[in-house]
């Protein structure tokens, strides 16, 4: 049988042929607009991500028989708003992960609701990307469309919702609302009568292997299917790139190097940072993770080769790297602001240390080193909790550059194991699918069957030791800078 996983992401659907082997047959993707209304704000109409799902559908199973197209998986762009009317039509724009205009919503809840409470409730405390504070800043500046609110769903919610008419999400994608009770694995009581909304409003909570349902006869015909397709709860973009990475189960961990920047590392017992600074979230194998995030990853790359420096020639340009640990350039990767651990939506991009002899490639380079670095603030806050991690996995668009690779490896002193589809996500959603349909016992089992490390990239003591030393640098900036961010923005 076949399998189908979507990645829902925020510039286009990815979508993935798998044999229940873990063979890809094909994989399309079908792009949408972003719209940025206000600095710091973006947005999507949810319509497009369903039209293009079902464009991509047709397109992925052309030429294939449909009979054997057993299930889909759904991953996707996380913490999104995405709210309906009584006819389940959209009321507004979704408001995306990346979203900053809640920042007052978000001082709100973790100063005068407060993170001890949250934390209790939750598990975690306020970012601006997370749902809840959206869902208050709609009370506070859209009453009126507060007031049509009838359903209150995630990005790939939205989707699952319109393929089988099934009202629920999952236990990962949900853990990113701010909304859910994340150790007891329910909504919270509480953050529904702080945003004074109802438990009916909410989706239902699955499992992400658990089967939403089948194909709605209409969808079914667009999307040139079976009405038998089972369609599965699915995961948030993270928690399913864990699984197509094979990051399940105890004491795993995966970078994603996508739009945004994330380290996820796997857990069979639920543990929450007592700071606050990762977060504590369910994962998609019925199990627990804690999760770093940076707004801008190859996000932070793609604007500088794209926006700035104007050229598509990424590896020529990487190419011109040639001194690793020796540049005096430094680049601080908050475009859109940053999640962990600052939380501060008023960050900035930043380049400190340019001199008149400094290059094109140094700044290329900064951009680069500047992600691991962001990333390797999350890496010292696990480290700080005694959790030991000596190697990881890797996925993402960035995680295309051996380059990169090479930086992550030795920024963080740790090995990069490089696995054989790069397709997180959508390979992880369409996994999901076939344990769904009976393939396999568990998600782990899965995993284990189907992920393959086809290379290992080590760290070498030389350049680590360099880069120990340009990270304990790059630390330093942002605590020297942050309070101007509010001032200049």
């Amino acid at each position: 049988m076949l399998y189908v996983g979507v990645d829902l992401g925020t510039s286009a659907v990815k979508l993935l042929l798998m044999e229940a082997d873990g063979t890809i047959r094909n994989i399309v993707s079908k792009e949408y607009p972003l719209f940025l209304p206000h600095p710091g704000w973006s947005e999507q109409n949810p319509e497009d991500w369903l039209e293009k799902t079902l464009e991509g559908l047709q397109e992925l199973t052309r030429g294939y028989d449909s009979q054997q197209i057993a299930g889909i998986g759904v991953g996707g762009q996380m913490h999104g708003l995405v709210t309906l009317d009584d006819q389940d039509r959209p009321i507004r724009p979704a408001i995306l992960w990346n979203d900053g205009r809640s920042e007052e919503e978000t001082r709100y809840l973790n100063e005068e609701v407060g993170k001890k409470k949250l934390s209790e409730y939750t598990a975690n405390i306020a970012f601006a990307g997370f749902t809840a504070p959206k869902i208050l800043w709609m009370k506070k500046n859209e009453p009126e469309n507060f007031k049509r609110i009838a359903k209150i769903m995630l990005p790939k919610d939205y989707v699952v919702y319109k393929l089988t008419g099934m009202f629920c999400t999952d236990m990962s994608d949900a853990s990113g609302m701010l909304l859910m009770d994340v150790k007891n694995r329910r909504w919270s009581q509480e953050m529904i009568e702080i945003c004074q909304i109802t438990e009916q409003m909410l989706p239902k909570l699955c499992e992400s292997y658990e089967v939403a349902g089948t194909l709605r006869p209409q969808m079914a015909e667009k999307a040139g299917l079976t009405e038998k397709v089972k369609v599965v709860a699915g995961a948030g973009d993270n928690a399913a790139a864990a699984v197509g990475t094979g990051t399940v189960g105890d004491g795993m961990c995966n970078i994603s190097l996508g739009t945004s920047g994330t380290i996820f590392i796997s857990s069979k017992e639920f543990g929450v940072d007592p700071y606050n600074a990762l977060h504590a979230f369910a994962h998609a194998d019925g199990n627990y993770h804690l999760m770093g995030c940076m707004l801008s990853a190859a996000s932070c790359n793609k604007w500088w080769m794209d926006e700035i420096i104007g050229t598509a020639d990424y590896a020529g340009e990487q190419a011109k790297i040639t001194k690793l640990g020796e540049n005096k350039v430094f680049f601080l990767p908050y475009l859109m602001g940053e999640r962990s651990p600052h939380n501060n939506p008023n960050a900035r991009g930043t380049f400190i240390g340019l001199t008149m002899d400094s290059t094109r490639a140094d700044m290329t380079q900064a951009v680069l080193e500047g992600v691991a670095f962001a990333i390797r603030d999350s890496f010292e806050v696990a480290k700080s909790l005694g959790i030991q991690i000596e190697r990881t996995k890797i996925c993402g668009g960035g995680a295309k550059s051996p380059l990169w690779k090479k930086m992550i490896a030795n920024i963080l002193n740790v090995k990069v194991d490089v696995i054989e589809s790069e397709e997180g996500p959508a390979l992880g959603g369409a996994m999901l699918a076939a344990v769904a349909n009976g393939e396999y016992t568990s998600v782990e089992e899965a995993a284990e069957k189907i992920v393959k490390v086809i290379d290992t990239v080590e760290p070498e003591p030389e350049l680590a030791a360099k880069y120990e030393e340009k990270y304990r640098k790059f630390a330093k900036i942002y605590p020297t800078v942050k309070e101007l961010f509010g001032e200049i923005i």
